[in-house]
């Protein structure tokens, strides 16, 4: 068995592309208009390396993400390969205003910094 896919909901479906594609080198699929749900539209990035597959989901009906954690998926983490590609990242991050929580070492061994896409979805970078 193997994750098809995961998908999140975004009130920008263009700026969460070009984050992907900015910080991850992710390739973006064309936008897909839906005939059959109005005003639903999505795009497909893809990580690099055969990586995971992620569905940007926009409609006007979807909400702005509030302030603090609520029921559902929290966020998705990105293995980058080492602690100095945490490094790097976070501080592209950090210049650009999007780095949440600094790289550190959690308590469970994991080296980790959090980002955030332009909507304030988290996305964990491990190494």
């Amino acid at each position: 068995m193997k994750l098809a896919h995961v998908a999140l909901w975004t009130r920008d479906l263009d700026g969460a592309a070009g984050f992907w594609s900015r910080y991850f080198e992710a390739s973006v699929g064309e936008r897909y208009d839906s005939k059959r749900r109005e005003g639903f539209s999505s795009r497909f990035v893809t990580l690099p390396g055969g990586g995971c597959t992620i569905e940007l989901m926009a409609g006007p009906w979807v909400s702005e993400r509030s302030e603090g954690e609520a029921e559902g998926w929290d966020h998705i983490a990105v293995t980058l390969g080492s602690r100095e590609a945490v490094d790097s990242l976070a501080s592209r991050c950090k210049a650009d205003g999007i780095l949440l929580s600094p790289p550190r070492e959690t308590g469970d061994g994991f080296y980790e910094a959090i980002i955030r896409m332009p909507d304030g979805t988290p996305v964990e970078i491990t190494s």
